[in-house]
């Protein structure tokens, strides 16, 4: 990272070193997915009342002038925009550089950020970034720089995470301040406004629900998707392919991880569910498709339940929390929803639908009862359950491995009604296991390397929908396939 960069800054406040802060995890994108995907977290503002502050950088002016009109549309919509680019191409000429609420500030060549792209907005109700850094020649190697602009490669995140957002925003502010100190003022008194109104319970951008992160998750899929389409006539379309589809499933992950962040009780329930899943699925022999199933639902599994915007508000304005782990009590899962835009995920929409299935048939959404439930569905709905209750037991200041015990006594209790009486028994060796000391590694995912849990079978119908499911299998087994 270049010395000096708001990246290289925002990397080293993460380090080890700094041990309050979670560490970062960057990855590397080409420039199709980059103007893809902030067209979508753009057209969030246009299509509501967020009111945000933006900045964005563009390395040079000619890029600006490329959307400008655009963002003269985006800063209609925005309390203050500011544009960070090298002073060519009539950058300063704009119309939209010339509105009341819009700051242009010209980059020094020599300057760090001016090899950056960004784009950052705040506001109580909408929080999303985009920060990168062009690779160096060094960086690109023998082949050089690419011949083709979409092709040009970018180093750095995105992400949805207030706190996050907040803290590069207040980077890329001090910047401004070796151009222009009066905007810095002016800018910071607008950012520490905006991160006390994100504070209020009303405030939406600590608050993922279906019809609100979920509605621009599902666009930024959208627009990764039909971008895709304008490269598959490519000679060698793959490598840009592979970036767009890591991004649709990174989107899916972002809103898992901030679902966790938002339940204080419980932070790392994804990935102590992804792994306690993928640990029965070896306990009971299933493939290495199937476990990548299981690990990638365990992720994801929490997105079933956002819940919409009203439900949520209500509950809080009535002092009653709704609670990620609350059952579902619908056949129509707006959370699911998100999840069956992007097509490779068929398979695991199917399994977060009916993770809150009944062994005896008492279940939602479907009512399917025994082996017609899949088996990942089976399995992923006692282990969230198992975890939700471990954790609990843990943060009244339960050992773990009591906290284990009794999370698993409890789940006994329903087996043959709620759960698999089988799944129960292969839970109690997993828990036996972990009692004599065995440990299970729980690692937050690295969001920007996940694109290895999609495979083939991740996009396979499990179960005719708009029919009777199949016949179950020998209750002697339990099934391997999932159907």
């Amino acid at each position: 990272m270049l010395q000096g960069s708001i990246l290289q800054k925002l990397g080293d406040a993460h380090r080890s070193s700094f041990p309050e802060k979670r560490p970062l995890n960057f990855g590397v994108y080409y420039k199709n997915t980059l103007v893809a995907l902030c067209h979508a977290l753009e057209d969030a503002i246009l299509s509501a009342d967020y009111q945000p502050l933006m900045i964005t950088a563009f390395q040079r002016g000619k890029w600006y002038l490329q959307e400008a009109d655009r963002y003269g549309d985006i800063a209609d919509r925005s309390r203050q925009v500011v544009i960070l680019a090298g002073a060519d191409a009539g950058f300063t000429d704009h119309p939209t550089s010339h509105k009341a609420n819009v700051d242009l500030v010209t980059l020094d060549p020599i300057d760090a950020v001016a090899q950056e792209w960004h784009l950052i907005i705040v506001s109580p109700n909408y929080t999303a970034m985009v920060l990168c850094q062009e690779l160096s020649d060094e960086d690109y190697g023998t082949a050089g720089r690419p011949q083709a602009d979409l092709e040009r490669k970018f180093y750095g995140l995105w992400t949805f995470e207030p706190s996050l957002v907040q803290e590069t925003a207040a980077l890329a502010i001090d910047h401004v301040g070796r151009y222009n100190p009066a905007l810095q003022q002016q800018l910071q008194t607008h950012l520490a406004e905006l991160i006390d109104r994100s504070q209020h319970h009303d405030a939406l951008c600590h608050t993922p629900t279906a019809d609100h992160l979920g509605d621009i998750v599902m666009r930024v899929i959208e627009y990764l998707e039909e971008s895709q389409q304008t490269v598959t006539t490519d000679p060698q379309p793959h490598a840009l392919v592979s970036n767009l589809t890591s991004n649709e499933l990174q989107a899916l992950l972002r809103i898992a991880q901030l679902i966790d962040q938002t339940d204080l009780s419980n932070p790392n329930a994804a990935a102590e569910v992804a792994t306690l899943a993928e640990a029965m699925g070896q306990l009971l022999d299933l493939p290495a498709w199937q476990l990548h199933r299981l690990r990638l639902a365990g992720l994801l599994h929490r997105i079933a339940f956002l819940q919409p915007i009203e439900t949520v508000l209500s509950a809080q304005g009535s002092g009653q929390a709704t609670h990620a782990a609350t059952p579902l009590t619908s056949p129509i899962i707006p959370g699911v929803k998100v999840l069956r835009k992007m097509q490779r995920l068929k398979a695991i929409s199917t399994i977060l639908t009916h993770q809150t299935e009944c062994w005896n048939g008492s279940g939602r959404p479907s009512g399917l009862a025994g082996d017609e439930i899949p088996v990942e569905s089976r399995i992923l709905g006692l282990i969230a359950d198992f975890q939700q209750k471990s954790a609990q037991a843990r943060s009244s200041g339960t050992p773990d491995a009591e906290a284990a015990l009794q999370a698993y006594q409890s789940c006994q209790q329903g087996a043959n009604e709620q759960w698999d009486p089988k799944l129960v028994e292969a839970l109690g060796l997993l828990v036996s296991a972990m009692q004599q000391g065995i440990s299970l590694p729980v690692a937050l995912p690295k969001i920007a390397a996940g694109l290895w849990l999609l495979d083939s079978h991740s996009s396979e119908e499990l179960l005719s929908y708009g029919s009777e499911p199949e016949g179950s299998e020998s209750e002697e087994t339990i099934s391997k396939t999932g159907s």
